[in-house]
């Protein structure tokens, strides 16, 4: 009976509340090709600025790198084999064409989805960045994973058109969310012809826990007009969010695919040719001057080439991953590859997700792949101060007392009362709107509602769907 009237009571919710995501009332933009929803995620892709760790036989141990790298189609080889980065150095210096070394494609990716959703006549889109070190904690851990989030409203189908803007954005700060509002101080972008980047610093993968370290992310805090007009001779740092200082900076990653960021940094693509001349070759404490500084362009691939390892029917799921984690999602749509083939059916499926690490003693070094992450379905607790290590509490977004702005749940927003504590829903998704709740089960935003990723609603859930060649 007590189930039979809570299905009652979300199906009148369902019915009586306007739908986020719903057709609108007036006229929406409608859907963006796949074309357009590549050149969104193109136009918005971070500059990112990181500090270098790489003296005493670590060349290259802070560049961006890719799941495959080193071409054996093993991730839990990811570790053991980068802290063997200055070797791959080594052997292009010396072009040793027959060195095993020579069959890497290092390739610095950041791994992205998109997410497209209407409400009242508005088209917004959510952008996810992956930023993908292949180890972590000074070599020690495998698999670190930082992201960075970006909201975009008032869409037409052009990149950087008259009336759309950024409205926030969410950054990794290790297990903090870091969020800032369009009009925040500290929140820059690189702007250029083709694209508006956000431009956040990123720390090398040691350091001490009192201070910067392991692949944190911070925005920076100066605008791209005063880094542009610094003489070259200058010192490489920028100012990050929270903290009243510099930071140094030894390379600078660009999306490949901004030709007018790329000409404003001089970025080059990474190769086995220019390797050895693309090395920081400094410690964390060296200050170099800016034209040292090492730029990098990168590319953009897709998070949902990465789902697909972490399912349970995949035949090498156990190369890359340990059961010990487990993550149901309920799938209305397969996972498909960018030529729209399946890739994982549909129905509730299990994924595994505890990090595999071959050269660890006990097999893992107890992190979680992409599928676990909370931050994957929005569900996360947005904090304003990055240094209150801890500090956050968990939104519980998947027990299912985790309320929106408008007090909805996750199960209310999808009708799936059986879902909290039992599985995800594939397009079970929280838009954060900016501002921080301090409230220990409210999080300011929405629960995208209903059928909000229909295309007759003018919604796409891109985190299950291949938009990138591989």
């Amino acid at each position: 009976m007590r189930r039979f009237l809570r299905l009652v009571v979300a199906a009148l919710m369902l019915a009586t509340v306007p739908v986020i995501g719903g057709p609108a009332a007036g006229a929406a933009e409608p859907l963006l090709t796949m074309a357009q929803r590549r050149a969104y995620l193109n136009y918005y892709a971070p500059v990112i600025f990181k500090r270098a760790n790489e003296d005493n036989g670590q060349d290259g141990r802070d560049w961006l790198t890719n799941f495959d790298f080193d071409q054996d189609q093993n991730f839990a080889t990811n570790r053991v084999n980068w802290v063997e980065s200055e070797r791959y150095v080594a052997a292009a210096a010396a072009n040793q064409t027959t060195s095993p070394y020579a069959k890497w494609r290092i390739r610095p990716t950041l791994y992205t989805s998109l997410i497209e959703y209407n409400s009242g006549g508005v088209k917004s889109l959510v952008l996810l960045y992956h930023v993908y070190n292949a180890a972590d904690k000074q070599g020690d851990a495998i698999h670190d994973w930082e992201r960075i989030e970006i909201v975009v409203r008032g869409v037409t189908g052009t990149p950087g058109a008259a009336g759309e803007y950024v409205n926030n954005s969410t950054i990794t700060h290790h297990h903090e969310h870091i969020i800032r509002k369009r009009g925040d101080s500290g929140f820059n972008f690189m702007n250029t012809a083709t694209g508006r980047h956000l431009m956040v610093w990123q720390a090398d993968e040691a350091g001490s826990v009192l201070a910067t370290h392991a692949h944190e992310l911070r925005y920076v805090k100066d605008s791209y007009a005063s880094l542009a007009s610094q003489p070259v001779t200058n010192d490489a740092e920028v100012e990050i969010s929270g903290k009243d200082k510099n930071e140094n900076v030894h390379y600078i990653f660009v999306p490949q695919a901004s030709s007018a960021a790329v000409s404003a940094w001089g970025a080059q693509t990474l190769s086995w040719a220019n390797a050895p001349s693309l090395i920081a070759g400094h410690d964390n404490e060296h200050t170099v001057d800016w034209y040292q500084a090492k730029r990098l362009t990168y590319e953009l691939q897709d998070i949902a080439d990465l789902i697909p390892t972490h399912w349970s029917q995949n035949p090498a799921w156990s190369k890359h991953w340990l059961s010990s984690a487990v993550d149901d999602v309920e799938l209305e749509s397969p996972v498909v590859n960018e030529l729209g083939a399946t890739e994982v059916s549909t129905g509730r499926q299990r994924f595994y997700s505890k990090s595999r690490d071959n050269s660890a003693s006990d097999l893992t070094d107890g992190r979680e792949g992409l599928i676990h992450k909370d931050w994957l379905y929005g569900a996360y607790t947005a904090e304003a101060d990055e240094d209150r290590e801890g500090s956050s509490e968990n939104f519980p977004a998947y027990q299912g007392t985790g309320l929106d702005s408008s007090g909805w749940s996750r199960q209310l927003a999808s009708g799936r009362t059986d879902s909290p504590n039992v599985y995800w829903w594939q397009h079970d998704f929280f838009v954060h709107d900016g501002t921080v709740n301090t409230a220990a089960s409210r999080e300011n935003g929405t629960w995208l509602r209903g059928a909000w990723y229909a295309p007759a609603n003018g919604g796409f859930d891109g985190r299950w769907v291949q938009l990138f060649d591989d």
